[in-house]
């Protein structure tokens, strides 16, 4: 089960997931009918599920049924007893439908731009499998090909013997060789799993590599590295596959059928690598539910989650857009000498956007608690070397210094760990810039001059020096990286000292101890910057 809350900008919060595997396809392939002890304990998990519903106050809500009560002889005397026990009605779906869901799922966490695509779901009694180009899809099709009836009915021993993987193999060139052979022909550039049992498979691989597991969502395992898997696990018994790194334990018994499946899906079509995507047919479920299935592509799925988590700790997060603002306008005039990628830039937006979140928790190293919440957060459309990247940009925003030595940093390759310095460096920059958090900044444009790069900012007619006198201070690493001075100050459009203009300054923004403009000859400003920088501290304006 799956329980979000819809913010009013239309984001999908997820709030609870609970899971309990029932197993109630178990022996139904084979006999036709739900066995009693499989409805006991789907009844009994479904009153588990009403109560964390009724404890979360759910307005909406929707129970689906797919394969195994769509083929058993006893579904609605299941069906009954359900809604008997629980005042639940179940609706059971056919599998083009559970195929129609899936893809609604993976299109919103994904985005599914360019392609093909090919989205595998293995249930335990169903396949479901969509082909999509540029967001839509091609085709969508379901097969009664599910991990449970393959080991039922083929995998009767444990480890399977060669002649029962050569049948099984053999079903499957029967049953689906015609489709992807065609999806093959269309050029499959990658296929997406989107069930727990292809994904756990994708855990494995990485776990093999000895990679920290940690999020799994658009993690990926090449197609030699499935076949593999498959190898190892169809030679292992049940007690050995559950001894291999990241087994899951309840799905030891499915594991040979579900790998001998995604190998030869993967085979069949010539796909190069398989990527987990961490939404399926729940959350598909429950996209509909909240009105908010979406054609949009991978770009607004991808600018859709940092905004949502942005939203979740930061409300309007009104620092964050400005210091974006401002980050990227730096970015823009010192990329090239950075040697950044042209793609990072829209990294640097979602880590300036998100650089503040962790103030929620804590603002003592608030910092740490902003990159746990990006690593955790479901940010959805990145591969977990952006996620890593955008939180190490993110987490290196405070520091003054210019060393930036982590062991995450470390652990990424050369070129990332040039991109993060440099996105940090500029984020340290465009974070000061905005010392007061009121916007002061308008605009900043570097241009190089003898004596190293120059940055003039424009505040208008407002006082900036604040702004200045910490972005200078934090421009260390970026100075260093860029191998030249950095020089931070006023455009010439910014008025002089005792200036009538500079009544507008600090009054506006902080205001005194007293809620007054303070004021001086013909009502100037006469703060400083380093009386403002008191001044903002004492009345509780953050910190760096």
């Amino acid at each position: 089960m799956v329980v979000a809350d819809v913010t009013r900008g239309g984001h999908l919060v997820v709030v609870d997931r609970v899971k309990e595997l029932v197993r109630l396809g178990r022996r139904v392939f084979l006999t036709g009918r739900l066995t009693a002890e499989s409805m006991d304990l789907a009844a009994r998990a479904l009153k588990h599920f009403q109560q964390v519903a009724q404890a979360r106050h759910v307005k909406r809500l929707r129970v689906v049924a797919t394969s195994a009560v769509r083929e058993a002889a006893n579904r609605s005397v299941f069906l009954k007893r359900i809604r008997r026990e629980t005042g639940l009605a179940v609706e059971v779906i056919s599998g083009q439908e559970e195929a129609r869901l899936i893809f609604n799922a993976a299109r919103y966490a994904l985005g599914l731009d360019g392609g093909p695509h090919l989205l595998l779901d293995v249930g335990g009694g169903s396949v479901e499998l969509v082909l999509v180009r540029e967001g839509r899809p091609l085709w969508l099709r379901s097969f009664p090909l599910g991990a449970a009836r393959l080991t039922e009915r083929f995998l009767t021993s444990d480890p399977p013997r060669e002649a029962q993987v050569a049948a099984l193999t053999a079903h499957l060139k029967r049953e689906l060789a015609e489709v992807l052979d065609g999806a093959r022909r269309l050029g499959v550039t990658r296929t997406i799993g989107t069930s727990g049992t292809v994904n756990s498979l994708i855990a494995m691989v990485r776990a093999g590599r000895g990679e920290e597991l940690g999020r799994l969502h658009c993690a990926s395992a090449s197609a030699a590295e499935m076949a593999a898997l498959k190898n190892r696990v169809v030679e292992c018994d049940a007690s050995e596959r559950a001894e291999l790194p990241a087994a899951d334990a309840k799905r030891v018994d499915l594991m040979p059928a579900a790998a001998i499946l995604v190998d030869f899906i993967l085979s069949r079509t010539n796909s190069p690598e398989l990527v987990a995507c961490s939404w399926a047919l729940r959350e598909g479920v429950l996209l509909e539910l909240a009105g908010l299935a979406s054609d949009r592509g991978a770009a607004d799925a991808r600018r859709r989650s940092v905004e949502a988590l942005a939203a979740r700790f930061s409300g309007s997060n009104a620092h964050g857009r400005q210091v974006a603002w401002l980050a990227l306008q730096i970015y823009d005039g010192c990329a090239a000498s950075l040697a950044l990628a042209p793609e990072v830039r829209e990294l640097l937006e979602y880590a300036a956007l998100l650089h503040d979140i962790g103030h929620r928790i804590d603002h003592d190293r608030h910092q740490h608690h902003t990159y746990y919440l990006i690593k955790n957060g479901e940010l959805f459309g990145f591969d977990p070397i952006e996620i890593e990247v955008i939180a190490l940009a993110a987490r290196s925003h405070r520091k003054q210094s210019a060393k930036l030595e982590s062991p995450q940093l470390d652990a990424l390759s050369r070129e990332k760990r040039r991109t993060v310095r440099g996105l940090a460096a500029i984020l340290r920059v465009a974070d000061a810039l905005d010392r007061s958090h009121s916007n002061v900044v308008r605009s900043v444009a570097i241009t190089p001059a003898p004596a190293g790069l120059v940055f003039e900012v424009d505040s208008g007619t407002i006082d900036a020096a604040l702004e200045l006198w910490t972005a200078q201070r934090r421009a260390e690493l970026l100075a260093r990286l860029l191998d030249r001075k950095v020089i931070l100050q006023p455009s010439g459009a910014f008025p002089q000292n005792g200036s009538p203009a500079r009544t507008r300054s600090l009054g506006k923004h902080l205001g005194n101890v007293n809620g007054s403009r303070p004021s001086g000859k013909n009502g100037a400003s006469r703060i400083n910057a380093k009386s403002r920088a008191n001044h903002a501290i004492r009345h509780g304006h953050r910190a760096e």
